[in-house]
């Protein structure tokens, strides 16, 4: 396949230089290029001189990619690189890219992306392309998008030589789907997908809560609130109306911190420790989003023993809602417990959930099929 340059959209794509090598290495020792790519670490100039040179050659001369260096139009400077990274014999190929740290916040990895999307449709004559990325790449998930692939859902063990990670997300994109030049696009700023992608990129946030007593902070769990983590799920009532392991030890607790850091990396879900003014662990409360529906979420929550009858719980949910329902754009939220939880419903109420009945057999409860209560509470409700 022979090289071949594009111009669209404000960004030239060219075929590699030699003299790139140097605006290569300096954007490759960005942690997040590091982080998210397969770049070698520690990223040294004769990876960079590789990269530009025989890598980048072989690809084009073997038919097997089409790597560009991705340029402004005007100044001719180094942005970034996109390309087919492979080309298979059944004429789909995979979309790669990243982002030089000084080029970012400018919208040049889509218009890059789509362009490379529509020279391998019209002129390549590929009938698939497809986008894969680490989970928790949020950055990259959001140019996807923007870009017009569908991101169809996930692979086990997409990547696990690269740092021990173990889930990836995939795209595809078909012909004909590619947005116009200079269009917004399917996922431009203000829409759902491209908020939860902002939202989720970052680090999960310090809510605050108001009560009688002070002030309190939900946080990510801290490998300091283990051991209370123990001692609240070993209490008789979280086993009585929880599906906590029973018995519930210090290896459970780490597995729930583990799970909820992947739950946050993939955008699934917020889970929070509840700490009192003194920044003592109060309990735990989770935002869990819908898989079927991106408008809805419910809710889960855990006192501990000694912080009951409070309000804490009460304040923290009113919270967490608030921030789903602004951050997330969420349109409702709900809350489900075993019938017969009394505590927990009256905590739901109070935050000001409307109950709406009861559902016969509906969760799976240490064995058997238990009926549970179902409320929720609407963005207008806060409005």
């Amino acid at each position: 396949m022979e090289p071949v340059e594009i111009i669209e959209d404000g960004v030239l794509l060219r075929p590699w230089r030699e003299a790139d090598a140097e605006a290569v290495h300096r954007a490759c020792q960005d942690p997040d290029i590091q982080r998210w790519t397969t770049v070698p670490r520690p990223y040294r100039p004769e990876h960079a001189h590789g990269f530009v040179t025989e890598m980048s050659r072989k690809s084009w001369a073997e038919g097997t990619g089409a790597p560009f260096a991705v340029c402004d139009t005007s100044t001719g400077e180094l942005l970034g690189s996109c390309g087919l990274i492979s080309i298979d014999e059944d004429g789909t190929g995979e979309v790669g890219y990243w982002t030089a740290p000084w080029a970012r916040g400018r919208g040049v990895m889509v218009r890059a992306t789509r362009a490379v999307a529509r020279w391998s449709f019209d002129t390549v004559g590929l009938r698939r392309l497809i986008w894969q990325a680490d989970v928790g790449n949020h950055a990259s998930r959001l140019v996807a998008l923007r870009a017009g692939f569908r991101v169809d859902g996930r692979l086990r063990l997409a990547n696990p030589a690269l740092k021990g990670v173990a889930d990836g997300w995939i795209g595809s994109l078909l012909p004909g789907e590619v947005p116009a030049a200079g269009s917004p696009g399917p996922a431009q700023p203000g829409t759902l997908a491209a908020r939860r992608a902002a939202v989720f990129g970052r680090p999960q946030p310090v809510l605050f809560a108001s009560t009688g007593a002070g002030e309190l902070r939900l946080r990510p769990m801290e490998e300091r609130d283990l051991d209370a983590v123990v001692r609240t799920c070993r209490d008789p009532e979280s086993i009585r109306w929880t599906t906590v392991p029973d018995p519930y030890d210090h290896a459970d607790a780490l597995w729930y911190q583990e799970h909820c850091q992947a739950l946050w990396a993939r955008g699934d879900a917020a889970c929070f420790v509840i700490a009192d003014p003194d920044d003592t662990y109060a309990g735990t409360i989770d935002l869990r989003l819908s898989p079927a529906d991106p408008l809805l979420a419910d809710v889960g929550f855990m006192t501990a023993p000694d912080a009951r009858g409070r309000g804490y719980m009460t304040a923290a949910l009113l919270a967490l809602s608030a921030w789903g329902f602004t951050a997330l754009g969420l349109a409702r939220i709900e809350w489900r417990a075993n019938v017969g939880n009394d505590a927990s419903r009256r905590v739901a109420e109070k935050a000001g959930f409307s109950f709406e009945g009861t559902a016969r057999g509906a969760v799976p409860h240490r064995g058997e099929r238990a009926d549970v209560w179902i409320a929720a509470l609407l963005a207008e409700d806060l409005a």
